[in-house]
């Protein structure tokens, strides 16, 4: 609030939307612009609710997808609200009561007020180092990234992200850059192959669980566990596990968590690739392990493929089969719009397999499951609930813990069966988080006495290994983007080409520590990593989103 460009450039954006009335004169043309102003707005307070930051302006493109969130829509909405467009009401009534008539010369006025902000605003900037230059050094500050839209309004978010378009190839100077960060990073932090004696697995089956946090692994309520089934796998001894994984998506959400995790890559600062670069050269697992093994890669999905444009970015990973809504009998549906329940979801996938359609035993193969259930606002139907939990609890709370002990219920079936193929030894499974669930309701719930040391503080996200040929548990902090390789170690792929912009947590000398991508804070411990590593950390998300912005994969030698 102490910052002049906030004042001055909000305005500027305000006298700038009464043009519509200075060239019509028509009041009821101003009221339905500030009708509009008003849900563009509120639209972007609710998102942010959720993703910490404005809409990103490809997204717009994509607000046909929101038919299919209407419950998440409607959960972000809060009644504070409704004071954006009880001012437009009480504005149209107020005009009512009074007669409109424009002084001589308005239109003089108006234009020398105008570009006196104007000329304000853009001496600001200048002074700043330039519009794009402060947005980007804000955007990047650990203190300041989330100020960047209240400075330079919605409107100004959305001006950067139009300007920001990629160049259809990257420069000699960008690609010398990515390269030598790409062979500082293979210095400082290499990719440490396992020991030969590690046992070698040609099959994994990954399990994208939507917004699963850690903390309800292990916890109990009134004495029950939230999530046996996962309490019984992590205390295994062929389990690898680590609970302490720092969500690092951004705008994307859930397709970069297929980002971080596939591909190694980190989401990009604005935007969201699957919507201007799902047609990128991308090195990902399922590539590799096609390479090394012949495997066929299968996804299957209960939502629409067009959602974050499932289907190009699936292409564009190596998956061979894509098995998304119409592929399944949608009998148990679960949130608003319905959409197939984890418990049938998985039930006919294990019915698929049994019939060969997926994954014939005993061929090689990438099987990857992305649940549903666990979204946003987590209310499951009372049919389906598996565990009673006390109304003392805050309701969030609540269901957000009964939600989870379903979608437990619902892996333990697959876990199940997956166990009693024949070539369950030559199989891992890998058992993620996509994101935090609990967003800006974290805040809230922990003012409760009863969520308190219950609930985690921070955004964490479980990383488990089933069957892993390297059991035990790795408590520091590690991000998303260490998972990939992590998982190379595992499958015995440390020969792939890309090794990850991360780091295996199996390498000793890995930094226990990770950087959010939507604050930039440092999560973890950063005692005695030196000046060089830190830098190199601290750069790779800017690399990462150089990468995707100009298909570097495509034009590196």
């Amino acid at each position: 609030m102490s910052d002049v460009g906030l004042y001055v450039n909000t305005l500027f954006v305000a006298l700038l939307l009464v043009v519509p009335y200075m060239a019509t004169k028509k009041s009821w043309v101003e009221i339905v612009v500030m009708a509009a102003t008003d849900v563009l707005l509120v639209a972007n307070l609710m998102y942010c609710r959720t993703y910490y930051a404005a809409i990103p302006a490809d997204s717009y493109s994509l607000v046909g997808n929101l038919a299919d969130f209407k419950a998440s829509v409607a959960d972000s909405f809060r009644w504070v609200d409704l004071l954006l467009p009880l001012t437009t009401i009480l504005t149209a009534f107020l005009l009512r009561r009074v007669k409109n008539r424009p002084c001589a010369g308005a239109w003089r006025h108006y234009l020398v007020v105008l570009a006196v902000l104007f000329a304000l605003s853009f001496v600001v900037a200048l002074f700043r180092g330039g519009f794009r230059s402060h947005y980007e050094r804000m955007r990047e500050s650990c203190y300041y990234t989330t100020c960047t839209t209240p400075v330079y309004s919605v409107f100004g978010n959305i001006l950067y992200d139009v300007t920001s378009t990629p160049d259809p190839a990257a420069t000699a100077a960008e690609r010398e850059e990515i390269t030598a960060w790409l062979n500082e990073k293979s210095a400082l932090r290499p990719h440490q192959p396992l020991p030969d004696s590690i046992a070698r697995r040609q099959n994994m089956v990954m399990v994208f669980c939507e917004s699963l946090e850690s903390w309800v692994i292990g916890a109990k309520i009134d004495g029950k566990e939230i999530t046996p089934r996962l309490n019984a796998l992590v205390a295994d001894s062929t389990t690898f596990y680590a609970p302490n994984v720092l969500t690092q998506v951004a705008a994307g959400r859930s397709i970069d968590a297929q980002l971080l995790i596939e591909a190694g890559l980190l989401p990009l600062k604005s935007g969201v690739f699957s919507s201007r670069y799902h047609a990128n050269m991308f090195f990902t697992i399922p590539k590799a392990m096609r390479e090394a093994f012949g495997v066929r890669s299968y996804l299957l999905t209960c939502d629409k493929p067009e959602v974050w444009n499932q289907i190009l970015v699936a292409r564009s990973f190596g998956i061979d089969t894509l098995l998304t809504r119409s592929s399944w009998r949608n009998d148990e549906l679960v949130g608003n719009p319905a959409k197939l329940s984890d418990g049938s979801f998985i039930a006919q996938s294990i019915e698929k397999m049994r019939g060969g359609e997926i994954w014939p035993e005993g061929e090689p193969a990438y099987v990857q499951f992305v649940t549903y259930s666990g979204h946003n606002p987590f209310v499951l139907p009372d049919r389906l609930k598996r565990i009673n939990i006390s109304e003392a609890y805050p309701e969030r709370m609540r269901d957000y813990m009964t939600m989870a002990n379903y979608t437990d219920w619902a892996i333990g079936q697959l876990i199940d069966y997956l166990r009693s193929r024949s070539d369950y030894g030559e199989t891992i499974i890998v058992i993620v988080g996509d994101h935090e669930g609990l967003a800006s309701d974290r805040r809230e719930l922990l003012k409760s006495p009863l969520a308190k040391g219950v609930v985690d503080e921070g955004q964490h996200t479980p990383f488990i290994v089933v069957n892993s040929p390297v059991g035990g548990r790795y408590e520091p902090t590690m991000g998303q983007i260490d998972i990939y390789p992590t998982l190379l170690n595992l499958l015995r792929l440390d020969g792939y080409r890309w090794s990850g912009l991360g780091q295996s947590v199996f390498d000793p000398s890995k930094p226990p520590y990770a950087i959010s991508s939507t604050s930039n804070m440092i999560e973890g411990d950063t005692t005695g990593v030196s000046v060089a590593v830190k830098r190199n950390i601290a750069r790779m998300r800017d690399i990462s989103d150089k990468i995707l912005r100009h298909n570097a994969f495509a034009e590196l030698p």
